[in-house]
């Protein structure tokens, strides 16, 4: 939404998945870490790598330690090729579990209740079991509201979260 205004959007999940594909310079080391079953064929199956990395701390934070420096790799090189006076919002859905707050300006969390998320989960195909499983390894609410300058809260229509996130810009545009 605010890229309506004129803001660019960075999503580290774009970027994370592009560290993933076919040819990516860290097929190797993935596959060294977790084995060619996660990668028949030079292809990344990313059910396969969840399976092991989501219930397996150590697993989980191997993967990170590959791909996040890649990640953030590629989130300079896209913000280095913007105008140096662009609007940049980055979407990063662990900047509270890895402390990145402090290296942005503005944090803007987007909130909605747990049922609501592990709904939303499971209506993009994921199981009930997984979709607690996913939310059990991110931030707590808390934790994310103590990073945050503005909260934007996501439990309701497309309409209501349209009326939060104008809210929101008009704040730190003003």
């Amino acid at each position: 939404m605010f890229a309506q205004y004129g803001a660019y959007v960075l999503r580290a999940d774009e970027f994370a998945k592009a560290a993933l594909e076919p040819h990516s310079p860290l097929l190797p080391d993935l596959i060294d870490a977790f084995g060619a079953n996660i990668a028949p064929g030079g292809i990344v199956n990313r059910q396969a790598l969840a399976d092991i990395v989501f219930n397996n701390d150590i697993a989980r934070q191997r993967l990170e330690g590959l791909v996040h420096p890649e990640v953030a790799r590629r989130l300079r090189s896209a913000r280095e090729a913007l105008p140096q006076d662009a609007m940049v919002v980055y979407d990063v859905p662990l900047l509270a579990e890895k402390n990145m707050a402090d290296q942005f300006d503005v944090v803007v969390v987007v909130e909605a209740p747990l049922d609501v998320r592990v709904a939303r989960l499971i209506s993009r195909g994921m199981s009930h079991e997984d979709a607690l499983a996913r939310i059990a390894h991110q931030a707590s609410d808390t934790q994310r509201r103590a990073v945050a300058d503005y909260i934007i809260d996501n439990s309701g229509s497309l309409a209501d979260l349209t009326g939060e996130a104008s809210r929101v810009w008009s704040a730190i545009t003003a």
